[in-house]
C-alpha cells in the first residue's frame, strides 16, 4: 500500500512539473509574440510623429502622441518639453485638451521634482476640472510640504475619498492630522499606513509620536526605542525615548539615550541643541553639574540665545564653586534638611538653640522650629529655608506668618536663594519677620562648618 501511494505520489510530481515546463513555455512564446508589436508599435509612434512634425513642427496630434510614449515609458524629461508645446498651443487650438497637458505637465515636473513648476500647473489644472484624483493628491502633496496643513487636508481628503487604498495619499493625511494636533485620527491613518509598508519608519515614528502626544507613553517608548538606531530618524528618536525615560526619573537610561542621539551624524542643529539640553537636565538631577556645564556651555558655542542657557551657566558656574550652595538648591530633601539644621545656629551666636519640629513641603522648602535661649532672652523661633532662585512673593510671606501664629513663634525668618518682591517686603514691614535674599544666604553658608 506504501509503494503504490508513493508511486502515485512520483508520478503526481512528475506530471506536474512537465505541466508546469510546458505552461512556462508557453508563458515565454507568448511574451516573446507581444513583446515584438510592442516595440514594433514604438517605434512606429516615434517614425510616424517624426513624419508628420517635419510637414508641420506644431502637429499636437505627433506632439501628444511622443509626449503620451514618453509618460508612459517614465521619460519625464522628454515628456514635460513635448507638454509644456502642447500648453502654449492650447491657447489658440481648440482641439488640444488644455486640460489633460496641463495636469500631465504637472505630473512630469512632480516626478523631475520641479516643485514650483508643478504647483503652478496643477492649480490651473484643477480650476480647470477638480475632482481627478492625480491632481488632488499631488497638490496635497505640495500644500503638505508648503506647510498648508488645511489646505492639503481638504485636496488629500478628496484624493482619499476617490481611492481610498491609495497609501501615500493616507500618508501624508495622516502626517496633515498629527500637525493639527488631531493625534488620534493621525494615529489611526498611518497605522495603516505602516501596516503596509512597513518600511516606512517616517510614518512609523509619526506613529510614536501620536502615541506620546496621547500620554501613551509605554507604546511611545517602544517604538522610539525600535528607531534608535535608524541613520536618519535615530536623533529624534532618542530625543524622544530620552524624554520619556527622565519623566520617569530614569536618568541613568535617559543619559545614554540623549548620547546616542548625539553620535548619530547629519543631525539637524535643533535636534542636537535640545539633545544637549536635555542631557545637561539629565545630568543636573543626578548633581553631576560639571558634566552638565560641558554641554551647556557647547548649546552656547552653537546657540547662544537658546532658552535659559546663558542664566543656567552662571548658575551652574557658582554652585559649582560652592558645595554648601549646591547642597543646598539640588541635594535631596535629606541632604537639604540637614543643611538647614546646620544653618540655625548661625543666626544666634552664643545661644543655646533646641530644634522641636522640622517639615519639608514639596522639597520646595523646609521649615525649623527652634527653641532659642541666650543670656538676654528665650523666644520659639521658625526658620524658613526656600530653595528657588525666583522671586518670592506676598502670598508666601502670608503664609508664613498665619503658620508662625500656628505655631506660636515670637519670630520668623525667611531665607531664600533668589530675591524678594516689593510687596513681600511691604508685608513684612509691621511685622516680626526678617528677610534673607541670597546675598545673606551665601554669608551664613560660609559660616556653616
Amino acid at each position: 500500500m506504501g509503494t503504490s501511494v508513493t508511486a502515485l505520489v512520483a508520478a503526481s510530481a512528475v506530471l506536474a512539473v512537465l505541466v508546469g515546463g510546458v505552461f512556462t513555455v508557453y508563458l515565454l512564446r507568448n511574451r516573446k509574440s507581444k513583446d515584438k508589436p510592442a516595440r514594433r508599435d514604438r517605434n512606429s509612434v516615434i517614425k510616424d510623429a517624426n513624419r508628420q512634425l517635419a510637414q508641420n513642427p506644431k502637429d499636437h496630434r505627433a506632439l501628444g502622441a511622443l509626449a503620451d510614449l514618453y509618460f508612459d515609458e517614465r521619460a519625464w524629461d522628454k515628456a514635460i518639453k513635448l507638454y509644456r508645446v502642447l500648453q502654449d498651443l492650447s491657447a489658440t487650438n481648440n482641439n488640444i485638451d488644455g486640460w489633460f497637458v496641463t495636469m500631465r505637465y504637472g505630473l512630469c515636473a512632480m516626478q523631475l521634482r520641479q516643485f514650483a513648476e508643478a504647483y503652478k500647473a496643477l492649480v490651473i489644472a484643477r480650476s480647470m476640472k477638480n475632482e481627478a484624483f492625480e491632481i488632488n493628491y499631488n497638490l496635497g502633496f505640495l500644500e503638505y510640504k508648503r506647510g498648508n496643513v488645511d489646505r492639503a487636508i481638504q485636496l488629500l481628503r478628496e484624493a482619499n475619498e476617490a481611492q481610498p487604498d491609495h497609501i501615500p495619499t493616507q500618508r501624508y493625511l495622516g502626517r496633515a492630522r498629527f500637525k493639527q494636533k488631531r493625534y488620534r485620527e493621525a494615529l489611526e491613518m498611518l497605522r495603516r499606513v505602516v501596516d503596509a509598508e512597513p518600511e516606512d519608519r517616517e510614518s512609523l515614528l509619526y506613529v510614536a509620536q501620536s502615541h506620546f502626544e496621547l500620554g501613551r507613553s509605554d507604546q511611545a517608548l517602544q517604538i522610539f526605542a525600535h528607531l534608535r538606531p535608524d541613520p536618519v530618524l535615530g536623533a529624534h528618536a532618542s530625543l524622544y525615548t530620552g524624554t520619556i525615560r527622565t519623566k520617569k526619573r530614569e536618568y541613568d537610561q535617559a543619559i545614554m539615550d540623549f548620547e546616542i542621539g548625539l553620535r548619530h551624524e547629519n543631525t539637524r542643529p535643533e535636534i542636537t541643541v535640545e539633545l544637549r539640553y536635555r542631557l545637561a537636565t539629565a545630568y543636573l538631577e543626578k548633581q553631576e553639574i560639571g558634566k552638565a556645564l560641558q554641554q551647556l556651555t557647547e548649546i552656547q558655542d552653537l546657540n547662544p540665545d537658546y532658552k535659559d542657557v546663558r542664566d543656567q551657566i552662571s548658575r551652574l558656574q557658582e554652585l559649582n564653586s560652592n558645595r554648601h550652595l549646591q547642597t543646598y538648591m539640588m541635594a535631596p530633601a535629606s541632604g537639604f534638611v540637614a543643611l538647614c539644621r546646620r544653618m540655625v545656629p548661625t543666626f544666634h551666636q552664643n545661644a543655646i538653640i533646641k530644634i522641636t519640629d522640622v517639615a519639608v513641603t514639596k522639597k520646595e522648602y523646609a521649615d525649623i522650629l527652634a527653641d532659642v535661649s541666650t543670656p538676654k532672652w528665650e523666644d520659639v523661633i521658625l526658620f524658613r529655608f526656600i530653595r528657588g532662585t525666583g522671586s518670592v512673593g506676598e502670598l508666601m510671606l502670608r503664609e508664613l506668618n498665619s503658620r508662625i501664629k500656628e505655631v506660636r513663634a515670637g519670630r520668623g525668618y525667611c531665607v531664600t536663594a533668589g530675591e524678594f518682591s516689593d510687596s513681600a517686603k511691604a508685608f513684612v514691614e509691621a511685622r516680626l519677620i526678617d528677610l534673607l535674599g541670597k546675598k545673606e544666604l551665601l554669608k551664613i553658608l560660609n559660616k556653616v562648618e
